[in-house]
């Protein structure tokens, strides 16, 4: 579960010198960001700061386009080649930033580090064997028959295996994988991507520069250095793009999207994401949450495009089901439910007319506005005779709580690492089993053997239309027995001054290909 402002320096009374030598000025930009990355590591930790840093510095194998497609970066064409394998063909030329061709070896190297590392091992748990072929070729090689081979490789950024061999200074492994404390990976980084670190003081500034060998001539991006500036505060980081102190900024709180768009200087960028955030109705502590009739009538009594309107600000989604657009199991006729009558009606039917009482968990720190959600929520819900007992933590206190399972109600916001539908699923909706790990945050104990054998299946599916129709019977299912409450898919957001050319470079995983980034 997962639990980023550009000056553009242009020295105009020497334009004229430029222009008769046939020099360009240097293409400056700083982006204001929440936060950076917590390692020059990309490995040693999975967060939306440490993918972004690895698309800067490193190349994937694949990468998604703004339709969630794949498409080439360091493997220039794949195929299958068995429901086991997939074989990559490698681009042929490419340096890493110490010099060090790129081969092969680096992909095999990096997958058997990637299984090392404990926040990314159990995404690869699934691979046997990374077998090479030739000097150009590598075939991925699963324990079984697997769908997400290719969502594998857009998550390996080959490291260059000679720069990490051997021992620091101090006596420590290059290569080893440290999440927390000194390493020599977390302060050095050979990639194969647009630029190289030049200077980080962790937590104020990341400068990156342009690399001169770099491998991509067909990108149209033409920005030479990055100086990334973490702002963690909202109000600060907006203050400091319409200030001009930055060019562009990520995330943009919902509270300025109005703001930003009024201004003729600036643009907002802000898609659906894949984190939808939902409630759970744990159907062991509440007799009531086993009758699919009050688990529809509470999914018809919860606005939710009222809550994206008036609390999130636009900077949501209303969802009726767990994945979005773009996704295998997104199902276009799964809208989002609302309807007061249908909701009393439907209690009625199921004997509850008069309501009752129960208890709701939800954290005020995590998600967007997630306290002022969850409040609203409380105050549907009593529209239908429930009254909710509403208590919100910060996060630092509220995970053991939810993992206790301690409320009748519990909100949990879920993005799949690998951009899969069934990985919503997975983790949040199937039979909770300790064995195997799935339903590990199911905290409504909704349990359906049907669902829970397509998703294996989904598993195992290798053929991309049967698997989509798998899917789309879960999410199906899971819709017609209101097996949950959708909330709302979060946006990922930026924005920057109207000469960027953002658009082109986003798309729903909250990530920016900065090296495709034009300034214009």
């Amino acid at each position: 579960m997962n639990r980023s402002g550009w000056t553009v320096i242009i020295l105009v009374g020497m334009g004229w010198l430029a222009a008769l030598s046939g020099a360009s000025e240097e293409q400056i930009l700083k982006l204001g960001a929440e936060r950076d990355p917590v390692s020059l590591d990309p490995h040693a930790q999975l967060s939306a700061e440490t993918l972004q840093y690895a698309h800067m510095v490193f190349d994937p194998l694949v990468r998604r386009t703004a339709d969630m497609t794949f498409e080439p970066r360091l493997a220039e064409r794949w195929e299958r080649i068995s429901d086991r394998a997939m074989r990559f063909y490698l681009k042929r030329g490419v340096t890493f930033h110490s010099g060090n061709p790129f081969t092969v070896e680096d992909v095999k190297w990096t997958v058997h580090r990637l299984m090392k590392s404990p926040d990314y091992n159990r995404l690869f748990k699934d691979l046997e064997d990374v077998k090479i072929i030739d000097d150009q070729t590598v075939d991925l090689v699963t324990q079984k028959p697997c769908a997400l081979i290719l969502n594998m490789a857009a998550l390996i950024f080959p490291m260059d295996r000679r720069f990490y061999r051997g021992m620091d200074e101090n006596g420590r492994y290059k290569d080893a994988v440290v999440t927390a404390g000194p390493s020599f990976a977390a302060t050095h980084a050979s990639g194969t991507g647009k630029y190289h670190v030049t200077m980080r003081d962790p937590g104020l500034k990341t400068v990156f520069q342009k690399f001169p060998g770099y491998w991509d001539d067909k990108s149209l991006g033409n920005i030479d250095r990055i100086i990334l500036i973490p702002i963690k505060n909202d109000a600060a980081r907006v203050s400091a793009l319409r200030s001009g102190n930055v060019d562009m900024i990520t995330p943009v709180p919902p509270q300025d999207y109005g703001r930003i768009e009024a201004d003729e200087n600036l643009r907002l960028i802000a898609i659906t994401g894949s984190r939808i955030i939902t409630l759970q109705l744990n159907q062991k502590r509440r007799p009531e949450f086993r009758n699919p009739q009050v688990r529809l009538a509470m999914n018809w009594a919860v606005n939710k495009a009222d809550i994206v309107e008036k609390i999130m600000k636009g900077a949501a989604t209303a969802a009726g089901q767990q994945g979005p657009k773009g996704f295998s199991g997104y199902t276009p006729r799964l809208t989002p439910r609302f309807d007061p009558a249908k909701a009393k009606a439907l209690m009625k039917s199921a004997g509850y007319e008069n309501g009752f009482e129960c208890t709701m968990i939800a954290p005020n720190n995590r998600y967007v506005n997630d306290a002022k959600v969850a409040e609203a929520v409380a105050v549907m819900l009593s529209r239908i005779n429930i009254t909710v007992d509403l208590k919100t933590l910060p996060r630092i206190h509220y995970w053991d709580r939810f993992d206790a399972q301690t409320a009748d109600i519990q909100m949990i916001g879920w993005h799949p690492e690998m951009e899969d539908s069934a990985n919503y699923t997975e983790n949040l909706l199937m039979c909770p089993d300790t064995e195997t790990g799935y339903g590990r945050y199911n905290s409504g104990n909704y349990c359906n053997a049907k669902v829970d054998e397509l998703i294996l299946a989904s598993r195992m599916e290798t053929g991309n239309a049967r698997r989509r129709v798998l899917l789309q019977k879960v999410e199906q299912i899971l819709y017609d027995e209101a097996a949950f409450i959708p909330l709302h898919w979060e946006k990922v957001s930026w924005a920057g001054k109207r000469h960027l050319g953002i658009e082109p470079v986003v798309n729903l995983q909250n990530v920016a290909y900065f090296g495709d980034l034009m300034i214009h």
